[in-house]
């Protein structure tokens, strides 16, 4: 007849006998001196045996959300505007909305800017820029504000896309030089897409 104790003895002995033939179960020896202390070089090391893989290749699907300090058109937008007294600045409504402005030498006329992003893309519709102008009297008491979109618009959404795809590129060398070893993205059935 079987008992329990004879059944507990036969499992231990199959048990000893796997873990005994198996060798990934043996932890390795490690020497330190076998990883590089730079992480750069441990991740090269990794990527050229293979062993390396990253999720989320800075490429999210779904939504993102770019900081402002990430956000090229927005830094320029800033930048092309930094003369002007800011009312409004803000990242998440997509709106940057200046003060009225005026020169020392004309007191009667003042302008104000507003820029709307329609997207974070770096393109020639990516913004709607609107320039105001204020003309007064000698008294500075009737006042007519008029919508003037003509070549300051152009110029102003010249200059701001100039300075975005400046900052952009410069944004991406420092990602390069920061992280030399980019992997490509995965796609079904295919393997890494390579540069």
């Amino acid at each position: 007849m079987i008992t329990s104790r004879n059944i507990i003895i036969f499992f231990s002995v199959i048990i000893l006998l796997t873990q005994s033939a198996c060798n990934a179960l043996k932890p390795k020896k490690v020497s330190a001196k076998d990883f590089p202390p730079d992480p750069r070089q441990r991740v090269k090391k990794n990527i050229e045996e293979g062993k390396g893989f990253r999720l989320f290749d800075g490429k999210g699907a779904g939504t993102t959300y770019d900081f402002a300090s990430s956000n090229p058109l927005w830094q320029a937008t800033l930048d092309t505007l930094d003369f002007m007294p800011l009312v409004s600045a803000n990242y998440s409504g997509g709106i940057v909305i200046t003060d009225w402005y005026s020169e020392n030498n004309s007191p009667n006329e003042s302008v104000k800017i507003s820029v709307r992003f329609l997207t974070n893309e770096i393109r020639s519709d990516a913004l709607d820029i609107n320039v105001f102008l204020k003309k007064c009297s000698q008294n500075l008491t009737n006042c007519s504000i008029s919508k003037n979109n003509n070549d300051l618009v152009a110029n102003l959404n010249l200059n701001i896309l100039k300075k975005a795809s400046k900052y952009q590129k410069n944004m991406l060398e420092k990602r390069k030089k920061e992280n030399p070893y980019p992997m490509g993205q995965m796609k079904s059935g295919k393997g890494r897409k390579k540069d």
